[in-house]
């Protein structure tokens, strides 16, 4: 039996699973997925997740298939790792195990929450969850604890999420076009890059929210 204050025999926390979503999985939502992991890692360090855990579909997604070549010249443009993506069409059972989900648009929210599976209070578009999170008191979250297998941030996420859900009747965007990341399928990279910057923008606060860590100067 573990002793006070030793975790080694402590069984893992289930993961808090976030889902990236945008249309065909090949440019937005591997940006946003990949952007996401690379600020968590800075944040957290290169080898731990927090039991956070990043992961991305589109609503018609393309199987199989690798990103944009210019949606991974975005990604190293920030450091982050394009390697190894496959892009996935999302199925119920993506849904279904995600606690969170960010869309690219307002369409894209519709859809997931369509599918049902309880999803409404758990789907948002990224700029919609940024603005949401950003009214939040982090003192009103639970504080991160290293003590535990994952570092205290799986509660931490949940009641942000919790947090968030509620207040979002109350801090409605100033317009409908706010809450949406365009899609830059078939653009120059200048346009995937002005994407890029407003995606990685937006998660900026949702992952400092996550965290309870400021990004590093």
């Amino acid at each position: 039996m573990a002793g006070p204050g030793d975790d080694t025999l402590l069984p893992p926390a289930s993961p808090f699973r976030i889902l990236h979503v945008s249309t065909g999985n090949v440019c937005r939502s591997p940006i946003t997925e990949r952007l996401h992991r690379h600020a968590l890692e800075l944040r957290l360090g290169a080898h731990r997740s927090g039991g956070l855990l990043v992961e991305s579909a589109g609503t018609w997604g393309h199987e199989g298939a690798p990103m944009e070549a210019h949606a991974a010249t975005v990604l190293a443009d920030y450091g982050a790792d394009p390697a190894g993506f496959i892009g996935r069409e999302l199925l119920d059972e993506h849904v279904i195990r995600a606690d969170l989900v960010l869309t690219a648009t307002r369409d894209h929210r519709a859809q997931v929450i369509s599918m049902g599976h309880s999803a409404g209070l758990r789907t948002f578009t990224l700029k919609e969850f940024n603005r949401l999170v950003r009214a939040i008191d982090p003192a009103t979250l639970p504080e991160p604890d290293p003590d535990l297998p994952d570092g205290g941030l799986v509660e931490r996420a949940r009641a942000l999420v919790g947090a968030a859900a509620a207040l979002r009747g109350w801090l409605l965007a100033p317009n409908p076009e706010s809450d949406e990341v365009y899609d830059p399928y078939g653009a120059p990279i200048t346009f995937f890059r002005s994407i890029g910057d407003e995606i990685n923008q937006a998660l900026d606060p949702v992952v400092t929210a996550l965290t309870g860590l400021p990004a590093r100067a």
